[in-house]
């Protein structure tokens, strides 16, 4: 017989493009998960995921079924919110930390549309580049980037395909031409970012054997992202940023990803919370709502396959 549980993992297992992910995001270990896709296809007595340790596909019969899994759950959660009395809604005030650059030219519109969806939410929206103090700030979840180093915190994703590009306004490649490989960029001036004091001027690439780091310099440096942004934007240099924050800019031409070739670091996006209580529906809802925005995007990035 079917379990509702094991369909939920094969389809975000599917969403997320990992089994590992897809059992952070269920709160399960990656043993359990595994046993429930085993179980699945073995009620089905077929394939339904290509499964190796750097990798994870549908097969053609998992595809196919994978259309039917969505429609089943979507039913089975439509019937529950019948039966409580009508459509579930959620309700309060939403306490959000996020990065300044992502924050003010990704996420708004995003929030706008979570609160028209969901017209009883209140927003506290907190823009900056530090991490915010979940424990003492009035936020009760952060978006961040890179994985938390606070163990004590709870650490949903949302975006782990993501990475940084290295990308710069036509203007600027006009004036200064475009580098060919990465020892160049010492010929071009580069905008940098600084948190909590320290300058990020090793930029890290990989070339699918090894990494690759290029100390850089400029005339430009700020703990704002968002100006970083913004001079890149203006065609002031070459800037190294996350997918996420340039993806818009790049689809409309506004600046032209460089070293496509070259794989950037990591920039994975999380939301953070302090404590589990925290993870009730609003947050569930949120967490989806931001994720099928964040794969439109990355589905788009130069690097994905």
């Amino acid at each position: 017989m079917l379990r509702t549980d094991d369909l939920q993992i094969f389809v975000r297992t599917a969403d997320l493009g990992s089994l590992s992910a897809a059992a952070r995001a269920l709160e399960l270990s990656p043993a359990v998960a595994s046993a429930a896709l085993k179980r699945l296809e073995a009620e089905l007595g077929c394939r339904l995921l290509v499964r190796s340790t750097r990798s994870l596909r549908l097969t053609g019969e998992g595809e196919q079924y994978l259309v039917h899994a969505r429609a089943a759950l979507q039913s089975l959660s439509e019937g529950q919110q019948l039966l409580a009395g009508g459509k579930a809604s959620i309700s309060g005030q939403l306490q959000l930390a996020a990065p300044s650059d992502f924050g003010r030219n990704v996420l708004l519109p995003w929030l706008d549309e979570f609160q028209r969806q969901h017209p009883l939410i209140s927003l506290r929206l907190l823009l900056a580049d530090r991490n915010a103090d979940l424990f003492r700030q009035p936020v009760d979840i952060a978006l961040r980037y890179g994985t938390p180093e606070d163990s004590s915190l709870v650490a949903l994703p949302v975006a782990t395909a993501n990475r940084r590009v290295l990308c710069a306004a036509p203007t600027y490649l006009a004036r200064h031409g475009a580098p060919r490989q990465l020892n160049e960029l010492t010929e071009h001036n580069c905008l940098r970012f600084m948190l909590a004091g320290r300058v990020h001027e090793r930029w890290c690439f990989h070339d699918g054997r090894r990494e690759m780091v290029q100390v850089v310099a400029g005339d430009r440096i700020s703990d704002d992202a968002d100006v970083v942004h913004r001079w890149a934007l203006a065609g002031h240099g070459l800037v190294y940023k996350s997918w996420l924050d340039v993806a818009q800019d790049v689809q409309a031409g506004r600046l032209t990803v460089l070293l496509p070739a070259l794989l950037g670091e990591p920039a994975p996006l999380n939301l953070i919370c302090a404590h589990r209580a925290h993870l009730g529906e609003t947050l569930r809802l949120l967490r989806e709502h931001l994720i099928e925005r964040c794969r439109a995007l990355i589905d788009q990035a130069p690097f994905m396959p």
